[in-house]
């Protein structure tokens, strides 16, 4: 079936077992339904005309992915099917965006989001949060390459001749991973405490071209990551685009992280004014 997407969130290029590097994609459709495109090999479509931007309208063949129990997850049927139709500006303090964003419902409280996460009859995997306020933006080492594992699986599907079922073969090199996570500490409308890893394309593009404008520095480099975010909290008014991992779903006590920022302006009266 053809939707028509605005694109919202992509995250960080990822490794899987199953299909190589992957990217999830999410969206919001034109009644304001959350939807996820997944899984999708962003980084091997080779038609320039097809590689979406944030905020950019989409059209796009889809189907349910039965594979997946997330209700919101969706499979490519074709991926000549893509057709990227414009994007959203920023005008009038991203007024075009929030027209589309705030059609959606807008959790304010975690618990009740984790919740909806692990009904059976439910099992939201993508959401809108609204923390009542951000504590912090925090940067920790993690491990700097890949595991073993990982990249034992993406070099035996690149030898085997796909790195994606249904896509052609990529000869790109293996996307670089990130040295570092990124989180928000926040808290919600019942001022509960906790921090949601932030895993978006943003910050690793962000972080990537600041190691590069500081000689490859990296507390440099992070400094400007930490300055960026920061800014965003005393400077907009935020929104969190929230998703599952299918892994950790039904396994973590809070299985969601933020594939995406929503940051327009500061403005009266405010969703906790």
């Amino acid at each position: 079936m053809i939707k028509k997407i605005l694109i919202m969130a992509k995250t960080y290029p990822s490794l899987s077992n199953k299909y190589g590097e992957l990217v999830c994609t999410a969206g919001i459709t034109e009644d304001g339904n959350l939807i996820r495109i997944y899984p999708i090999p962003f980084r091997n479509i080779e038609d320039y005309e097809k590689k979406y931007k944030k905020y950019d309208w989409i059209e796009i063949d889809l189907e349910r992915n039965t594979s997946d129990f997330r209700p919101e997850s969706h499979r490519v049927v074709d991926i000549d099917s893509i057709k990227v139709l414009g994007s959203i500006n920023t005008e009038n303090n991203w007024q075009r965006r929030k027209d589309i964003v705030f059609k959606s419902s807008i959790y304010t409280n975690m618990t009740e989001l984790i919740e909806h996460s692990k009904m059976d009859n439910q099992k939201t995997s993508l959401a809108i949060f609204k923390p009542k306020q951000i504590l912090s933006f925090i940067i920790e080492k993690i491990d700097r390459e890949w595991s073993k594992n990982k990249l034992d699986a993406w070099n035996a599907n690149r030898e085997q001749g796909y790195l994606f079922e249904d896509f052609s073969t990529s000869n790109k090199d293996i996307v670089k991973k990130l040295p570092y996570k990124f989180s928000y500490k926040y808290i919600d409308d019942k001022n509960r405490e906790a921090t949601l890893m932030i895993e978006d394309w943003e910050i690793g593009a962000l972080y990537w071209n600041c190691l590069r404008d500081a000689n490859r520095d990296e507390v440099i480099a992070c400094q400007k990551v930490k300055q960026k975010y920061e800014n965003f909290i005393k400077e907009n008014d935020i929104y969190l685009f929230l998703g599952t991992t299918k892994e950790w779903h039904n396994l973590s006590p809070n299985p969601f992280i933020i594939i995406s920022v929503f940051y327009p302006k500061k403005e009266a009266p405010s969703l906790f004014s």
